[in-house]
């Protein structure tokens, strides 16, 4: 999959003409945030810990239609650059209210702000209407068809700008730009990392519930820009994006025959790293993607195999009697997290990187499968079986279990890259329709994701290069 490159243009503290953002454009495409000239970082304003239940998820952010110096035509999908403006404020409104933190409002019923307030904001305006935060921005179209957006983040109590970054991008990923804005707000008023700018690999789903087709699919995190990449004709299963962002590991079957693929995602083609004739499952990718971990049936028993990514031969990890399936590294690599129902039933397992001190960590009950660990390292999600399917969380150590949703059949969690909110599949009763939800860690705040298709199985990607 081609991309077209998006390049940030973070403004120098000293900054005060518009053009300046966009002259000091670096080939980088990573956003990093910067701080108000002479503030010391991680001071001034407001700064939380998601894990705080305090009042701050209250906090006011006004989100205006980014202002234009000249509305124009473009190329985008958008419009107008007026036009662009709107739907940028529309797209980072949604990413700030979708992530449980923040209710934000705007851009509808909100005063339009022209090109030159932009960097002057009418504090006594805003401070009217309660916002303790507001979010401007605005739109610039060149003469080669490349657009400049900027973005900047203002305490309307202190009267005073937080952040600031801007981007020049392709028709094509004007989204990105939001994207960038929405991490770049999130992560100065939270502290944390951000992860709007991702991707999803999914499996779509069309056909009746017992001859249904199957592709891999992508999309962005908030469920728009969805490409198939594999036409059906074999069955796609499991997908997990690899560590740079550049390829995504799944299982593929065709006439009953397992093969793992890596498909790369800047050419669009794929590499065979396995293929035999016994069942085969769950391709995991370890952190440093130099190894990919996957379980396959020999003999009447099924154990978890380690190779490297560029082929080879495997190393069995386990060998016990029964059904020992997944497997999800820890983020330093030394640790894998299983199921396995050795003990009679399905249940948790952990053991070092290499297969050694395996031990179980579930005992709370009913069944449990599909762990996967956080990014954070601090907890372990997985699919809890007690006549219905519940997604749940528990710390590497077995305690602190706890639900997160209250559904029918909910199941294959999956974390986003800053470990704050977790996306997984739902089953309809009867039907058997599948569609993709997500959940914070609060199990508050629950979504489901558009798709065009039935979907399961989502891999939440990494921030986007």
């Amino acid at each position: 999959m081609k991309t077209a490159a998006l390049a940030l243009a973070l403004a120098s503290a000293s900054f005060l003409a518009f053009p300046a953002l966009a002259q000091e454009a670096a080939p980088s495409p990573t956003v990093a945030a910067q701080p108000v000239a002479g503030e010391p970082e991680g001071e001034g304003g407001l700064t939380v810990t998601v894990s705080d239940e305090s009042e701050w998820q209250d906090l006011g952010i006004a989100i205006t239609s980014f202002a234009t110096d000249q509305d124009v035509p473009t190329q985008t999908n958008a419009g107008t650059t007026a036009q662009l403006g709107r739907a940028i404020s529309g797209v980072i409104a949604a990413d700030l209210r979708n992530n449980g933190l923040f209710k934000p409002s705007g851009p509808q019923g909100l005063p339009e702000v022209s090109y030159a307030q932009v960097q002057m904001p009418d504090y006594p305006v805003w401070s009217m209407r309660s916002a303790d935060m507001l979010v401007q921005g605005y739109v610039r179209a060149s003469a080669g068809g490349t657009l400049t957006v900027g973005c900047y983040l203002y305490d309307v109590a202190l009267k005073q700008q937080l952040v600031k970054g801007g981007w020049q991008f392709g028709a094509s990923d004007w989204r990105r730009a939001a994207h960038k804005c929405s991490d770049l707000v999130y992560s100065r008023l939270s502290g944390e990392s951000p992860f709007f700018d991702s991707r999803i690999a999914y499996i779509a789903e069309t056909g009746p519930k017992d001859r249904r087709m199957k592709r891999l699919a992508v999309m962005d995190s908030d469920g728009a820009n969805h490409r198939y990449l594999t036409s059906g004709q074999a069955t796609a299963l499991t997908p997990r994006y690899s560590p740079d962002y550049q390829q995504i590991l799944y299982l593929s079957y065709l006439n009953g025959q397992p093969s793992i693929y890596v498909y790369d995602l800047a050419t669009d083609s794929q590499k065979l790293i396995v293929r035999n004739s016994n069942p085969t499952f769950a391709p995991r990718w370890s952190p440093d993607g130099r190894w990919i971990l996957y379980s396959m049936a020999t003999g009447g028993n099924t154990d978890i195999y380690k190779i490297s990514a560029s082929g080879g031969s495997a190393q069995r990890l386990t060998d016990t009697p029964g059904i020992d399936i997944g497997g999800s590294f820890s983020p330093d690599g030394s640790r894998i997290v299983f199921e396995s129902d050795r003990s009679g039933s399905q249940q948790i397992y952990v053991m070092n990187s290499d297969g050694t001190n395996q031990r179980r960590i579930s005992f709370f009950g009913g069944r449990a499968a599909t762990p996967e660990w956080s990014p954070r390292g601090d907890q372990i999600a997985f699919t809890h079986i007690a006549g219905d399917l519940r997604i749940a969380v528990m710390r590497p150590d077995g305690g602190g279990m706890r639900y997160l949703t209250d559904s029918w059949q909910d199941e294959a969690p999956t974390w986003s890259p800053n470990g704050r909110i977790i996306q997984f599949f739902r089953t309809a009763r009867n039907s058997g329709q599948t569609t993709i939800w997500q959940v914070d860690l609060t199990g508050r705040n629950e979504r489901k994701l558009p798709t065009p298709v039935g979907a399961s199985d989502p891999a939440w990607g990494p921030i986007r290069p």
